[in-house]
């Protein structure tokens, strides 16, 4: 091991950092969600991001380019066969996926519907994509009346359950999300369950922040796994918990909001421990992108930049902090879905070498590669370090 003692690894979910290579053939050409989120907002200033050098990675109006920049930059590709979390979380941690998980652009088959019902005593409602907050307004009342489930799915491998919080409570809500990923195996092995509660009454239903995700485990080893083998700690903030299906964590806290993320991770930086802490700060997607909120979007980014502005107080030397994201979610763009974008790369701390161009990166799992070189454990599956060049050997 080099000088690194603890690596804070924050995935900003969502955030991208302009169209990736393939983008056209995920009808996804122009994206470019932190650029266009600054444009559609007249400016953003992002000024504790931006003197770590995020205005070098793409043009981002409010937070220009510094040559003085304390932090090393780049941007990172997606290889995997997607543009969803577990994907881009996987490959961040050096597992890329090559074939896409499956879709349903036109629902879930019948059989397997009735194969649900069977198992969990009741008939569900929906069974088509939506976005989530048009099918609680358009079955919502219908659900309130029968208690039947709603599902619903994306242009993502999901199997969403919605449910009133007064109607399924949200451990049973859970647990018919745990039946469904039983069930969902196979040709059928969608990447994620995700359990989405609602409250409120007609015409004024609102979701809550009490959202879980049951991904499929990781199929071959992660960055986590190899570094839990050698005994480093591993705490996931957020939820790396369900991205993961829990492996490869020595410790973890699901929060549910960014607030409630980065409050944890200031907590966990005033402990001494030797390892990573995984981050992910939700709501760029869960909250804003999806509904293309450009202002909500450009908030949260303002609330991370502040908080960075204190982690930057808290870091002590051995310390490296990334920042990245594991998808787009361009808050400008036509429809609701994600957006197939690379991902910025940004690289501070005292452990960090300052003021270096890293380039454009062919996969996520660089960064992942990069933090195994540093603790000295072994080497992922896929990636190229920077560690050298970081100056963490």
């Amino acid at each position: 091991m080099g000088s690194l003692k603890r690596a804070i690894l924050v995935v900003l979910d969502g955030v991208g950092a302009g169209a990736n290579p393939d983008a056209a053939a995920y009808g996804d050409e122009g994206a470019s969600s932190l650029e266009h989120c600054a444009q559609a907002v007249g400016g953003l200033e992002l000024p504790n991001l931006g003197r770590a050098g995020l205005g070098n990675i793409t043009p981002i109006l409010g937070t220009p380019p510094r040559a003085d920049a304390d932090g090393s930059w780049g941007r990172m590709s997606e290889q995997g066969a997607g543009k969803d979390s577990t994907t881009g979380h996987w490959e961040i941690a050096g597992l890329i996926l090559r074939q896409p998980f499956p879709t349903y652009p036109h629902g879930f088959p019948p059989e397997l519907i009735a194969r649900f019902e069977a198992a969990i005593g009741r008939k569900v409602l929906g069974n088509k994509p939506a976005s989530g907050t048009e099918i609680i307004k358009e079955l919502g009342e219908e659900h309130l009346r029968t208690g039947y489930p709603i599902v619903y799915t994306s242009a993502d491998s999901v199997f969403q359950i919605a449910a009133h919080q007064d109607v399924i409570p949200l451990e049973e809500l859970y647990r018919l999300c745990q039946i469904a990923r039983s069930l969902l195996v196979g040709e059928h092995a969608v990447g994620r369950v995700i359990a989405r509660p609602f409250t409120g009454t007609p015409g004024h239903f609102v979701r809550t922040e009490h959202r879980r995700d049951f991904s499929l485990p990781p199929t071959g080893p992660t960055l986590l796994d190899h570094l839990q083998a050698r005994g480093y700690a591993v705490i996931g903030l957020g939820k790396i918990e369900d991205l993961f299906a829990g492996r490869g964590l020595t410790a973890s806290e699901h929060t549910e909001t960014n607030r409630a993320g980065m409050e944890a991770a200031l907590r966990w930086l005033e402990r001494d421990f030797t390892g990573l802490l995984f981050v992910n700060l939700v709501e760029f997607d869960q909250l804003w992108g999806h509904r293309r909120d450009s202002h909500g979007y450009a908030q949260a980014l303002r609330e991370v930049d502040r908080w960075f502005g204190v982690v930057r107080q808290r870091l002590q030397p051995g310390d490296a902090l990334f920042f990245t994201g594991d998808h787009g979610v361009d808050p400008t763009y036509r429809g609701t879905d994600h957006t197939r974008e690379q991902v910025p790369l940004l690289a501070y701390g005292p452990a960090v070498r300052p003021g270096l161009d890293l380039g454009v990166r062919s996969t996520f799992a660089d960064v992942g590669q990069t933090i195994a070189q540093a603790f000295g454990v072994e080497p992922l599956a896929a990636g190229t370090s920077f560690a050298q060049e970081l100056g963490l050997l």
